[in-house]
């Protein structure tokens, strides 16, 4: 079985401290970070991070209004540091997608390795924007989604359980719920 690891957003911003901070971004990047230590090399793994578009349309237009100063830090917008020496340039380096909505289903650089893979493994931040609505829409594409409960963080842990709540309605025809060591033995 060929398993697509899909790392959404894991940047600074989300962290303790970060302007968006999500409860337990770091204790799912350590999570995520075993998961490929244990089973890198089986998976094809990606990661992406989160833009600001540079001509928004719609509600994005006043997302960047209201949210300037933030897409504004650099710093921020920066993947974490346990996840700067897994990603960018370099053979030993995962791909680097950059988005500028919440889903990640669309970039086009994905698109071959989506329809590749068996499984599309889902992790990362924030649970209910980026990583719910990246999962609804693989979802309508038709792939085999595995959410990955315990390496996925939420504004708070009661709209991270809303997300699991939300798709504990679609698993197990299109979503399978499952945690990382649950996820590396299977």
């Amino acid at each position: 079985m060929k398993d697509l690891l899909l790392v959404i957003d894991m940047q600074k911003v989300y962290t303790a401290g970060g302007h968006w901070q999500c409860e337990g971004t770091e204790a799912a990047a350590e999570r995520i970070r075993g998961l490929i230590r244990e089973k890198g090399e089986e998976l094809e793994v990606v990661f992406t991070r989160f833009d600001p578009p540079v001509n928004p349309d719609g509600v994005w237009a006043e997302y960047n209004q209201v949210n300037a100063e933030v897409n504004a830090d650099e710093a921020a917008a920066e993947m974490m540091g346990c996840f700067a020496d897994m990603t960018g340039e370099g053979a030993d380096k995962y791909p680097l997608y950059s988005k500028s909505i919440y889903s990640a289903a669309d970039i086009p650089e994905l698109q071959e390795a989506l329809y590749r893979a068996d499984r599309i493994a889902v992790c990362g931040v924030v649970a209910e924007c980026c990583v719910l609505a990246t999962v609804m829409a693989l979802i309508d594409k038709g792939l085999k989604v595995v959410y990955l409960t315990d390496a996925v963080a939420g504004e708070s842990a009661e709209t991270a359980s809303a997300v699991e709540l939300v798709l504990a309605g679609l698993d197990p025809l299109h979503v399978c719920r499952m945690t990382v060591e649950d996820f590396i033995s299977n």
